[in-house]
């Protein structure tokens, strides 16, 4: 079993890699394999809803998106990771979520996700929620923690005098590890889910 961690900050090894860091040595401990995935700190372009990847059945914008959808197959559990800029993600992950689930959704459907946010101090809660809505809408179930998924500190030193934030992060890679643990069990039970036909209703006829 395999969990990809996305660092969707501009710096490589700063807060938000520094709480992946902690949730990926949980994970290992749990015999869970691990890879930390940045999307680095070049522009990302955002989706301009041309539709191509209906066709190609990928995004046609070759790039890091593409990249980490090649690698996402292969995985069994996610875990986006962003700072907060302005009380919401950063401009970089938030364009990198919607061309990745736009184009590659179904390689999400109903593995296990969870989101977490470092700050220095506020607007964890609202990018926590903003990044939520792309695991809501794909049947991911979410994972969660005894606390929301965020850490707190201005520099990487500061996160790692966040006692608290650290254990919630801990207990998020517990979590995971469980509830990866019990979907294994459930396949060599022969357990499938059931899916309904997806209708959509316009408002406006």
């Amino acid at each position: 079993m395999k969990v990809l961690l996305v660092n969707g900050s501009p710096h490589k090894n700063g807060c938000t890699y520094t709480a992946l860091c902690e949730i990926e040595k949980t994970l290992n401990e749990n015999d869970i394999e691990t890879e930390i995935f940045w999307i680095r700190n070049k522009a990302i372009r955002g989706c301009i809803a041309c539709g191509k990847c209906g066709e190609i059945g990928k995004c046609t914008f070759d790039d890091v998106v593409n990249e980490f959808a090649a690698k996402a197959g292969d995985a069994d559990g996610f875990i986006f990771g962003s700072p907060v800029y302005y009380a919401a993600a950063s401009g970089q992950i938030t364009s990198f979520l919607d061309r990745l689930f736009y184009s590659s959704g179904a390689l999400f459907t109903r593995k296990p996700g969870a989101v977490i946010c470092s700050a220095r101090r506020g607007g964890t809660t609202a990018t926590y929620d903003q990044l939520n809505k792309y695991l809501g809408i794909t049947q991911m179930p979410i994972i969660s923690s005894f606390y929301w998924n965020m850490v707190h500190g201005n520099t990487p030193e500061e996160v790692l005098q966040d006692e608290e934030g650290l254990a919630t992060m801990r207990q998020l890679g517990h979590n995971m590890a469980f509830f990866l643990k019990c979907i294994e069990v459930g396949k060599k039970e022969g357990l499938k889910a059931t899916d309904e036909e997806k209708l959509k209703t316009n408002f406006i006829r």
